[in-house]
């Protein structure tokens, strides 16, 4: 059942982790032992029958007879909320009958998804920052480095390796504020069977806030069970995220050509070389990110194609999220941690540069590189 030899070459374990079975159920776990300790807390029920529905949310259930009850159920909620009371039923049967109070399904799907989302979103960051900064040196390092510029994949006219390297920065730091934009949509879901908040004895909008406050999620002004907007701002954000990163990934690729042989990968001992060809030095990182760039905006376009959801709660269309934002987190960090230490450890011959510019016969006037990367560094600081 596992797929960890595919997933693990696109992704990074603490990724894989935020969106494993383990992750998912201790989110689903935690908006039950929280919605009971939100509603104790507005006066809804008795504060030990808090604990024990909390108690009773401490041990994971075995994951692969959960897993084949879900999809005979159709969604995880029903044989989650099921065990949770037969744990119950003997010493606290109040408390189980309690037990989701208020709740549907979604509600539990949409809000462990989120929680996930949150820790995807930490890792998403400080991996992005970490190749924000090594493309920073990496730029200062060579403002002035002069090569030959590309259009229509044919030499052109010359630049500065930093003018090619500030571009690659800007446009990662630009899908990084993107991203930080979109997370707005990390919300918690609460809404009841049809979205109107019954069943909580007209007390829902303080336990909504009260389980925003314990799971550390923002309260949304309404519930968004059939509003994916959010949702697919979020896929997006990650699509363009990925998309940066394979825009550096294609460059270095070419630029490591043999023809070319500009800018290569670091060495690294049993990475990037070939079963049958001892020879080749091949850039594997760049593959990775690459492979993440072609897959991220179909992926995208399934959450966005999923927008038009029917009616109060949707048929389809919220069921197909999880799978594919997962993917998209994984995929988005997998292409940033292949690409964060490529950039730190990139070995750059700037002799060879030299060389290819002069071959070219284009002249070495770099136009204004040198203060467009001075701009890009000063406005890139600016708005850190």
């Amino acid at each position: 059942m596992s797929r960890l030899i595919r997933d693990r070459a696109g992704s990074t374990d603490a990724m894989l982790a935020a969106f494993g079975d383990e992750a998912l159920l201790r989110a689903a776990l935690r908006f039950e032992a929280g919605l009971a300790r939100a509603q104790a807390e507005a006066g809804l029920i008795a504060a030990e029958d808090a604990e024990a529905i909390a108690a009773a949310c401490v041990d994971l259930p075995d994951i692969e007879d959960l897993a084949d009850a879900a999809a005979h159920a159709g969604t995880l909620a029903i044989p989650l909320v099921t065990l949770l009371r037969e744990r119950l039923a003997a010493n606290s049967p109040r408390a189980a009958a309690l037990l989701h109070k208020g709740a549907t399904s979604q509600d539990l799907a949409d809000t462990a998804l989120m929680l996930q989302a949150r820790t995807g979103a930490a890792l998403i960051r400080a991996e992005t920052e970490r190749l924000v900064s090594a493309l920073t040196a990496l730029t200062r390092a060579h403002a002035a480095t002069p090569m030959l510029g590309r259009t229509l994949l044919q030499g052109a006219l010359p630049i500065t390796f930093g003018l090619k390297t500030a571009g690659w920065l800007q446009g990662v730091a630009g899908a990084l504020a993107r991203f930080e934009a979109e997370t707005v949509a990390i919300q918690l879901q609460l809404g009841g069977a049809t979205g109107s908040l019954a069943g909580l004895d007209g007390k829902a909008i303080e336990v909504a806030e009260r389980l925003a406050a314990i799971l550390g999620l923002p309260a949304p002004v309404t519930p968004w069970h059939a509003r994916r907007e959010g949702l697919a701002g979020l896929a997006s954000a990650l699509a363009i995220l990925t998309g940066a990163v394979g825009k550096i990934a294609g460059d270095i690729a070419l630029l490591a050509q043999n023809e070319v042989a500009e800018a290569f990968e670091p060495r690294v001992a049993g990475r990037g070389g070939s079963s049958a060809m001892a020879h080749k030095r091949n850039p594997t990182g760049c593959q990775t990110a690459l492979t993440a760039a072609i897959r991220a905006p179909h992926l995208a376009a399934t959450i966005v194609s999923a927008l038009p959801q029917q009616h109060e709660r949707g048929l389809g269309g919220w069921q197909a999220e999880g799978a594919v934002l997962a993917d998209l987190f994984q995929l988005a960090h997998g292409a940033l941690a292949a690409m964060a230490p490529v950039i730190e450890g990139l070995e750059v011959d700037t002799a060879r540069m030299a060389a290819n510019l002069a071959a070219a016969g284009v002249g070495t006037d770099t136009g204004e590189s040198q203060t467009l990367v001075a701009r890009a560094l000063a406005s890139l600081e600016k708005d850190r």
